[in-house]
């Protein structure tokens, strides 16, 4: 037998129609009844909570359902209004590729150069990309050495760059990628990066970032209006609330 195929509200209006009309209940065993009563409404009443008639956030309600969507509501595609994206030509390609005639396919006869027609094929490369940074070492005639400064960032014979360190951070906390995964992706650029790094370049990025929370946390007090909001987050398998306060910048 299912809770969902109980009449729990019914049986409670009869218990409590029968307690009304029974003269030979002792008022000891009545108020007991009236005691049981209650906790099972209670109960009851916590079966039924949800977000539209409690307190209780939306992440909570269970098998929620959601609306059908009607076929033919929208077009496929952008809508009436939405700002699309066209690509354009660049000016400046960074690789050109020529394209000679077939001078096999085409008449005899004596050509002349008469332009070209260009199509741009927009793509991204991404790969491993090392600088070496060779400081010059100077000796004087009686044996002295004087070598350039390397740049203030390059303190080590081997390390990682501040390109690869942001590109680790973005998955990490913007696109949310497992530490694992992004492991894997360096791994396939031949960039050996481990868990613990991908770790310390988010520590670093939010050692970093001290001075600008403060500042953020000045403008959200000086706002007219905020907007205050919590979602669930789950952390090895306990549920937590993470709240926020933000404005429309």
């Amino acid at each position: 037998m299912k809770i969902e195929n109980i009449s729990i509200n019914g049986t409670i209006d009869k218990v409590e129609k029968f307690l009304a009309e029974e003269k030979d209940i002792s008022s000891s065993v009545k108020s007991m009844f009236e005691l049981l009563l209650m906790i099972v409404t209670l109960l009851v009443n916590r079966l039924n909570l949800n977000s539209r008639n409690s307190s209780k956030p939306p992440s909570t309600d269970r098998n929620k359902k959601r609306p059908e969507k009607v076929n033919g509501e929208k077009k496929p595609g952008g809508q009436k209004g939405h700002n699309g994206t066209t690509l354009k030509k660049v000016d400046n390609p960074d690789e050109t590729v020529p394209i000679l005639v077939d001078k096999r396919t085409i008449p005899h006869g004596t050509y002349t150069e008469a332009g070209y027609k260009s199509r741009q094929v927009i793509d991204i490369n991404i790969k491993r990309h090392v600088i070496e940074y060779q400081a010059q070492i100077l000796e004087s005639t009686d044996g002295k050495r004087f070598t350039a400064r390397f740049p203030e960032n390059v303190t080590r014979p081997v390390q990682y760059g501040t390109k690869i360190k942001v590109n680790a951070v973005n998955m990490s906390q913007y696109q949310l990628i497992p530490y694992n995964r992004i492991e894997e992706d360096f791994q396939d650029k031949e960039i050996p990066i481990s868990a613990g790094s991908i770790c310390n370049f988010n520590k670093e990025a939010y050692d970093s970032l001290e001075k600008f929370e403060e500042i953020v946390k000045i403008k959200l007090l000086e706002s007219a209006v905020l907007h205050g909001d919590e979602t669930g987050i789950n952390s090895n398998g306990e549920q937590y609330w993470l709240h926020s306060l933000s404005n429309n910048l």
